[in-house]
């Protein structure tokens, strides 16, 4: 566990799966305690290999696993999955990497609608590449994030800001940024002659 920097480690006996040791379970035992001995504290926590990754993600939030065991049939296990694996992947599906602006939105949840969203930004010579919604029950609002291919969004904001979506969140290059700069480049043009 130290050496791989995990606090949660996977047990099989033999080829079957037996749980999740828990690091704070192994620091309060002695050196000589055998792990079958303490089997009744293992977390039965796993997920099953033919299971798409995202049930692995919800596993490892759920139960704050940093590794997350994979089972076959009749719960034999097939190996272990670091959470550090399954964000790098999450990354990879809601193309966190990808170029382009980001933007969050803010709305009631019946006032969500796909069409309407991809055609403002589609007017605005753009296209959307992630959407992806989330519920705050607190608020019981809709947050809506989208990735755009463009990282010039200033005329989108504006635009979604026109037809009243709240804009909580943007990031990409600002049109009136740039302008400032030529600007003002062309203003110490100006004072050079």
């Amino acid at each position: 566990m130290a050496e791989f920097y995990v606090k949660h480690l996977p047990v099989s006996d033999g080829d079957q799966y037996a749980g999740i040791v828990f690091e704070d379970d192994l620091l309060n035992l002695d050196e000589s305690v055998i792990l079958e001995t303490i089997s009744s504290h293992f977390s039965k926590v796993s997920v099953h290999a033919s299971m798409h990754f995202i049930e692995a993600v919800q596993a490892s939030n759920d139960y704050h696993l940093d590794i997350i065991p994979v089972v076959e049939k009749n719960n034999e296990f097939v190996g272990a999955i670091p959470a550090i694996d399954l964000l790098r992947q999450l990354g990879k599906i809601t193309g966190a990497s990808d170029p382009g602006g980001l933007m969050v939105l803010e709305m009631d949840q019946r006032n969500f609608s796909f069409a309407e969203i991809s055609k403002l930004v589609e007017t605005n010579d753009a296209q959307i590449t992630q959407l992806n919604t989330y519920r705050d029950n607190a608020s019981e609002s809709l947050f809506a994030t989208i990735k755009i291919n463009k990282f010039e969004i200033s005329d989108i904001v504006a635009t979604f800001q026109r037809y009243e979506y709240q804009v909580k969140y943007y990031f990409g290059e600002e049109l009136y940024e740039n302008e400032l700069k030529d600007n003002y480049d062309h203003l110490m043009n100006y004072l050079n002659i």
